[in-house]
């Protein structure tokens, strides 16, 4: 079958997919969008999706194949019906690439009826959407986009049902509780440029992000042991050191992505406690912390820490350091934490994490 008779080989074959790759190349290579295999992108035309695989980071698209083609028109059919559709069961041929499975947030991209859509974790975004006057912000900052902005909401199918019921096609914006960003667009270039246009307000309206703070000569000797290291984050190491800052980030989880890759609870040692000291203190299980903040000197991470935990950990860090220390946050509760480390897709999300050759 040729390209005009197949939309799937067809939007594959299109200027607007190879665009699609690079856009997503560039949002994923940024910490401030993406961090690790967080975030996903999708184009559609004549029925058919192109999303990215489940697991895979949008920094791999231009050199590796992580897009799924998925019968968009039938999902979203099935969506709008009131049904409880598995992305999985649309793939359409020739399938998802070396086994993978579509994004677990394909149906969000289902349930938006623009042609290019783009989901980031944009740490602007969840800075504003853990508060609880950040709603008010939003709709200031973004009045004239109408945007859809949407209370916590369990990933998945839950989430892409709430926003079924308010999307449209002039609601090219929405902004999800405790969880991050989602704009739209008839073209790649278009949806690039509108994310960028919306995180760059939300940027300046959120607090200046915390500056890192001067240590004294041993605090970087503290975050070395035989089982840790300094872990590669800026704005969580000025958090680490600021005790109003580390109080509010105690508070969490605040965002699904930290209860995936990180522990959902925040390993913090006693005043003037040494790091492998409370590293056994806060192992659970057996297993040690993989990460672990010392109070007014910083922060360690596993050697053996996934790079995915690493790019978690430095999205926390980015997040609460934009949030300022008095205001008022929503944190995930406990039974959304235990929902999502009991869902299956993200157990499987989790185990690509550790599997690096999978990107």
């Amino acid at each position: 079958m040729t390209s005009t008779g197949n939309p799937f080989q067809a939007l594959r074959d299109s200027a607007d997919f190879a665009r699609l790759r690079d856009l997503s190349v560039r949002i994923g290579s940024d910490p401030l969008q993406v961090q690790g295999a967080g975030g996903n992108t999708s184009l559609k035309g004549g029925g058919a999706m192109w999303v990215k695989a489940s697991g895979t980071w949008l920094a791999d698209a231009g050199t590796k194949d992580i897009m799924v083609p998925v019968r968009a028109a039938d999902l979203a059919a099935e969506l709008a019906a009131g049904g409880e559709p598995e992305a999985a069961a649309f793939v359409a041929p020739p399938g998802a690439p070396k086994g993978l499975r579509p994004s677990i947030e394909t149906t969000l991209h289902a349930a938006m009826p623009q042609r290019v859509v783009l989901h980031t974790h944009c740490v602007a975004t969840i800075a504003l959407a853990i508060r609880e006057d950040g709603t008010a912000i939003l709709r200031r900052e973004l009045a004239d986009l109408n945007p859809i902005i949407l209370p916590y909401v369990m990933p998945g199918l839950p989430l892409a049902q709430a926003l079924m019921a308010e999307a449209s096609p002039d609601r090219p914006v929405a902004v999800l509780g405790n969880h991050g960003l989602i704009v739209a667009g008839d073209s790649p270039g278009g949806a690039e440029a509108l994310l960028f246009d919306v995180s760059g307000r939300l940027e300046r309206a959120v607090a200046p992000p915390l500056a890192a703070e001067a240590t004294g000569p041993d605090s970087p000797n503290a975050l070395f042991s035989s089982r840790y290291r300094p872990v590669e984050a800026a704005a969580l190491q000025a958090v680490a050191r600021s005790p109003r800052h580390l109080a509010l980030a105690a508070r969490g989880p605040f965002f699904p992505d930290h209860v995936v890759f990180l522990e959902p609870d925040l390993r913090i040692a006693d005043e003037n406690e040494d790091l492998e000291t409370a590293a056994d203190r806060l192992t659970r299980d057996g297993q040690a912390p993989t990460l672990v903040l010392l109070p007014g000197v910083g922060a360690a991470i596993r050697r053996d820490a996934s790079p995915a935990a690493e790019a978690m950990a430095r999205g926390l860090g980015d997040v609460i350091a934009r949030v300022p220390p008095e205001a008022s946050v929503q944190a995930l509760a406990p039974a959304e934490v235990a929902e999502l480390l009991g869902w299956d897709a993200e157990k499987y999300r989790h185990g690509l994490s550790l599997a690096p050759s999978q990107g």
